[in-house]
C-alpha cells in the first residue's frame, strides 16, 4: 500500500512526457477495469493494480519494469500476480502481432521497440500456449484503456482487503493448504464460443 500511495504524482517517465494520467491514477483505472469485467478473478485484478510499479521503482527502464514489478510482488502476492505482471508487457507484443490494427497510445507505440517489437508467428504461438495467456491479454486491454485523465476510478485505500485477500491465499498455497487458487476463465482477445481461440496474422 505505501508502493501504490508513493505513485500519485509518479509517472511513467521521469520528463512526463509518457501517458496522461500518473501511475496512481492509471493503477486505479486498470484495476477498476478488470474488477468490472471480471469480477470474481481477484489475483488478475490485483495484477492490474500493481502492474506499473516497476516504474516508480526504476523509473525510466521501459524494457524491465514488468520485470522489476514482478519480482517485487512474487514473495506477498503470489506466483500467479506476478506471472501475469511480467507478461503485461509481452501480451502487449502478441496483440501487436494478432492485431496489427489495434491502436495503441503514443507512449506505449513509443516503447514498443524497447520492450522486443512485435511478435513473430512462432513467438506469439508459444505465448499464446503459455499459462495465463489470456488473463495477460485481458490485463494488457485494460492497461492500455485505463489512460483517461480526471476519471473517477476509486480510491486506493479500497483495494486494500482485496490486496489482503490475494496475499492470504498466496500464504497459504506457500503454507500446503488444500484446493486449488480460484481463477477467472479467460480467453485471448478476438476469441469467440467456446473452442480455442485463433488469429489470422498480417499476410496471411
Amino acid at each position: 500500500m505505501e508502493l501504490l500511495h508513493a505513485c500519485r504524482g509518479a509517472w511513467d517517465t521521469p520528463d512526463r512526457s509518457g501517458d496522461p494520467v500518473d501511475l496512481h491514477d492509471h493503477a486505479l483505472q486498470t484495476a477498476h477495469l478488470l474488477r468490472r469485467s471480471h469480477p470474481a478473478d481477484k489475483e488478475l485484478q490485483v495484477a492490474g493494480l500493481v502492474h506499473d510499479l516497476g516504474h516508480l521503482l526504476r523509473p525510466g527502464d521501459d524494457a524491465g519494469h514488468a520485470d522489476t514489478a514482478a519480482d517485487a510482488v512474487r514473495g506477498l502476492l503470489g506466483e500467479r500476480v506476478a506471472r501475469l505482471v511480467r507478461l503485461h508487457v509481452p501480451a502487449k507484443r502478441y496483440l501487436a502481432a494478432v492485431e496489427p490494427r489495434r491502436a495503441l497510445s503514443a507512449q506505449s507505440a513509443l516503447t514498443l521497440a524497447a520492450q522486443g517489437g512485435v511478435m513473430g508467428r512462432e513467438e506469439a504461438a508459444a505465448f499464446a500456449a503459455g499459462p495465463d495467456a489470456g488473463a495477460a491479454v485481458v490485463l494488457r486491454q485494460a492497461d492500455d484503456a485505463g489512460k483517461t485523465p480526471g476519471l473517477d476510478a476509486g480510491v486506493m485505500e479500497d483495494w486494500r482487503p482485496v490486496l489482503e485477500l490475494v496475499a492470504d491465499r498466496a500464504y497459504d498455497r506457500r503454507a500446503g493448504a488444500p484446493g486449488p487458487a480460484p481463477r477467472a476463465r479467460v480467453r485471448p482477445a478476438g476469441a469467440s464460443g467456446g473452442g480455442p481461440a485463433s488469429y489470422q496474422f498480417a499476410g496471411e
